[in-house]
């Protein structure tokens, strides 16, 4: 029941956390990291999308090869 209030964050902690990244990473190099984070977890769902497809052409694409191959 404690733990929960322990990991909330209120907009002063968020105020902070920002103010020390602006200085860690300056004004300029933020958006770059931004976009570079967008990107990768726009990658990441896009894999697991592929990944719940069912696999009908690979499977196909396989028996095709491997008929051609004994032949």
């Amino acid at each position: 029941m404690y733990t929960l209030t322990i990991l909330a964050l209120s907009w002063q902690h968020i105020l902070i956390v920002a103010i020390i990244l602006l200085l860690l990473f300056g004004g300029k190099k933020i958006p770059e990291l931004m976009r570079g984070m967008g990107s990768g977890i726009k990658e990441f769902k896009d894999a697991i999308k592929e990944e719940d497809k069912p696999e009908t052409k690979t499977t196909e694409n396989t028996t095709s090869n491997d008929t051609s191959k004994s032949n």
